[in-house]
C-alpha cells in the first residue's frame, strides 16, 4: 500500500497547482477589497440647492396640470364636479384605492406554484480527491481519486408547490380583497366630506358676492363719520360723553364690517382650494335664486336610521376588520399543520466524470414545526380579543349613527326654521332702513344712526345667506348621515366637467324634489 501512494505522489499534476492557488487568492483578495471599498464610500448626500429648486418647480407645475380652465361663472354643481375631479385629497384617496388593487394583483401570483431556475460555476485551484480506509482494518483501500473536474457548470429547472403555502397565501389574499375594499370606503368618505365642504364654502362665498361691495361702501360711510364725530368733539359743539359715546358705536360697527369680510373673503379661498385652484386665481361665481327644500325626505326617522346602519363607511370598514380578523384565525391554524411539497424538475451538470449530465427529478416532503403548536394558543387568544374589540367598537358606531341620524333630521329643520326667521327680520330691518334714511334726508334723524341700521341691514342680508348656506349643508348632512354617496357610479370623475356637473346636478335636484316621489327613486338608486 505504501508504494500505491508514492506512485499516486509522482503521477499527480502538481506543477500548475500553486500558480493556480495564487490566482485564486489574487481574485478573492481583489474582491474582498472592492466590497469593503463599496461599503465605505457611502455617505450621506443632502439635497442640493439646485435639486430643491427643481422639485419646487416639479411640484408647482403638476398642482394645476392637465385640468380644465375654468371658462366662466362657477356653478354649485361644477365647484362640486372640479373638487371630484380635481382635489388632491380625493386623489390621494382614490390613489390608495388603486395600490390595494395592485397588492391584489400580486397576492393572486403568490398562490401559484413556484417556478425556479438556478444556474451557477465552481472551480478550484486543485483536484478534489479523496481516498478510503477500510473499517475493519484501518488500512487503505483505495488509491486517491476523483470524480469532479476542476470546474464545473451546473443549472436546474425546478416546480413545487406546497399546499400549507397555498392556504396561507389564499387566505392573505383574501385580507387583501377586504383592505381594498376598505379603501374603497374611505374613498367615499372621503368624497362625501368634499361635498359637503363645497356646498358650505359655496354659500358663503355667494354672500361675499352678494355683500362684499356693500361693506366696502359702508366701511367707508364709517370712516366719514368717524372723522367728522372727531371734528365736532373738537369743535365742542355736544359734550364729550356724547362725542365718545358715538364713536365707540361707529368703531364698533367697523369692527363688524371687517368680521364679515374676513369671514367672507375666506369661505372664496377655501372653496378655490376645495376646486385645487391655484391661489389667488381670479373666478366669479353663478348667485342662484334662492329656493326652499321640503322637509319630507325620501325615507322616514326609522328608515333612514337602518339605512345608515347598511350604508356607512364606518360600519362597512369594521365589518371587513372582522373578515380580516377571521382570515387571521385561519392563518394561525394552517401553520400548525403539517407542509407538503412537492416538486418536479430538470437538472443539468457540466462534470465529464458524470455518467448521466442530464437528469430529472420528482419527489414529496413533508415538514412539520411542533413548535408552532406551543403558539397558536396565544395566537388564538389575540384573536379572539380583536374580535371582541371590533365588535365593540362596532356597537358604539351603531349608537353613534343612529344619534347622527335623529341630530341631522332636527338640524335641518331647524335650520329650516331658522331661515324663516332670518328672512322676516331681515324684511323688517330692510323697512326700518328705508324709513330712517328718508327721516335723515329730511333732518330728522343723526347720521349715527342712519350707518346704525345700514350695518343692521347689511346684517341681515348676511345673516339670511349663512342661514340658506346652514340649511343647504344641513341638507346634506342628512343624506351624509345615512350614507348615500355624493355621486352615483354613473357619475364618473373620468367625464368632463361639464358631464359630471351634469350628473351631480339631476341627482341632487332629485333628491330636494318637494313632491318626494323623485327623491324617493334618487335614494333607492343610491343606496
Amino acid at each position: 500500500m505504501p508504494s500505491i501512494q508514492r506512485t499516486t505522489r509522482t503521477t499527480r499534476p502538481r506543477a500548475a497547482a500553486p500558480a493556480a492557488t495564487s490566482r485564486l487568492r489574487a481574485a478573492a483578495l481583489a474582491a474582498a477589497s472592492i466590497a469593503v471599498l463599496a461599503g465605505c464610500s457611502v455617505t450621506p448626500a443632502p439635497l442640493t440647492k439646485t435639486e430643491l429648486t427643481l422639485r419646487v418647480d416639479r411640484n408647482l407645475k403638476s398642482l394645476t396640470a392637465d385640468q380644465e380652465p375654468v371658462g366662466g361663472a362657477i356653478g354649485l354643481y361644477e365647484a362640486m364636479a372640479r373638487a371630484l375631479k380635481y382635489n388632491l385629497d380625493y386623489k390621494v384617496a382614490m390613489m390608495e384605492e388603486a395600490v390595494r388593487g395592485r397588492e391584489l394583483d400580486r397576492a393572486r401570483f403568490d398562490m401559484l406554484p413556484q417556478l425556479v431556475a438556478n444556474a451557477g460555476y465552481n472551480g478550484r485551484s486543485n483536484d478534489s480527491g479523496a481516498s478510503s480506509r477500510s473499517l475493519l482494518t484501518g488500512r487503505q483501500s483505495l488509491e486517491p481519486s476523483t470524480s469532479s473536474e476542476r470546474q464545473t457548470t451546473a443549472a436546474d429547472l425546478s416546480l413545487s408547490w406546497d399546499v400549507l403555502d397555498f392556504g396561507v397565501s389564499y387566505a392573505r389574499a383574501k385580507q387583501t380583497a377586504d383592505q381594498r375594499l376598505i379603501s374603497l370606503e374611505n374613498r367615499r368618505k372621503v368624497a362625501n366630506r368634499m361635498v359637503e365642504d363645497v356646498r358650505t364654502a359655496y354659500w358663503r362665498a355667494i354672500s361675499a358676492e352678494r355683500l362684499i361691495r356693500k361693506l366696502t361702501q359702508l366701511s367707508g360711510d364709517v370712516n366719514n363719520a368717524l372723522g367728522d364725530s372727531e371734528e365736532i368733539a373738537r369743535r365742542r359743539t355736544t359734550s364729550p360723553l356724547a362725542a365718545l359715546t358715538y364713536q365707540r358705536d361707529l368703531i364698533d360697527v367697523q369692527r363688524q364690517i371687517q368680521a364679515l369680510q374676513r369671514e367672507l373673503v375666506i369661505a372664496k379661498a377655501q372653496l378655490a382650494a376645495l376646486m385645487n385652484l391655484a391661489p389667488g386665481t381670479e373666478f366669479s361665481l353663478v348667485v342662484p335664486q334662492r329656493s326652499a327644500l321640503s322637509t319630507e325626505f325620501c325615507l322616514s326617522g326609522e328608515g333612514m336610521v337602518r339605512a345608515a346602519l347598511e350604508n356607512r363607511s364606518e360600519l362597512r370598514e369594521i365589518a371587513y376588520r372582522l373578515r380580516i380578523n377571521e382570515s387571521d384565525g385561519t392563518v394561525a391554524l394552517l401553520r400548525n399543520l403539517p407542509s407538503v411539497r412537492a416538486f418536479i424538475g430538470t437538472n443539468y451538470d457540466s462534470n465529464d466524470f458524470l455518467y448521466n449530465n442530464n437528469w430529472s427529478g420528482v419527489g414529496v416532503r413533508a415538514s412539520w414545526n411542533l413548535v408552532s403548536l406551543f403558539r397558536y394558543p396565544a395566537d388564538k387568544r389575540l384573536i379572539e380579543t380583536q374580535a371582541e374589540w371590533l365588535t365593540e367598537r362596532e356597537r358604539a358606531l351603531t349608537m353613534a349613527i343612529m344619534t347622527q341620524v335623529h341630530v341631522s333630521r332636527a338640524q335641518f329643520a331647524f335650520a329650516r326654521q331658522s331661515l324663516i326667521t332670518a328672512g322676516r327680520y331681515s324684511e323688517v330691518q330692510g323697512g326700518i332702513t328705508t324709513q330712517m334714511q328718508s327721516a335723515f334726508k329730511a333732518n330728522q334723524e343723526s347720521r349715527q344712526r342712519v350707518i346704525r341700521e345700514e350695518m343692521n341691514g347689511l346684517l341681515a342680508e348676511v345673516r339670511y345667506d349663512l342661514a340658506y348656506a346652514d340649511m343647504q349643508n344641513a341638507f346634506a348632512n342628512v343624506y351624509s348621515a345615512i350614507g348615500l354617496d355624493s355621486f352615483t357610479p354613473e357619475v364618473s370623475s373620468r367625464d368632463s366637467v361639464a358631464q359630471l356637473a351634469g350628473g351631480l346636478q339631476r341627482l341632487w335636484q332629485s333628491r330636494q324634489d318637494t313632491t318626494g316621489a323623485t327623491a324617493a327613486a334618487a335614494c333607492g338608486a343610491a343606496s
